[in-house]
């Protein structure tokens, strides 16, 4: 499976031209491409550094629903999230709980 993306360019495009070709192209395109690490791993490693760094905006629940579309489980991300949760802080496992019960609900 190919991802490909066109979100920089369909909101920012013409604004910054080069950060979406560097978003489209680079992080969703070569990065995610890259086959040395699957596509569910590659999932679960960005819903965990995102939570880490305490992002639970739109692009937390874009990851999250990637991840469940990639084969996570909600038994996995929930042990992934209590795991983490010891390291990154349990404000922030709660505020990533609280989206991944609406993403895993929806299935």
């Amino acid at each position: 499976m190919t991802i490909k993306q066109s979100a920089g360019r369909d909101q920012l495009g013409e604004f910054a031209p080069d950060f979406a070709h560097f978003n489209d192209d680079i992080l969703f395109g070569e990065n995610w491409n890259n086959a040395d690490i699957d596509v569910k791993t590659r999932c679960i490693i960005t819903v965990v550094a995102l939570m880490s760094q305490g992002i639970t905006d739109s692009s937390l629940v874009y990851h999250l629903q990637n991840a469940q579309a990639n084969g996570v489980s909600k038994e996995e991300i929930s042990a992934i999230v209590t795991h983490v949760a010891f390291y990154a802080g349990w404000p922030k496992a709660w505020a990533v709980f609280n989206l991944a019960k609406d993403v895993w609900s929806e299935d």
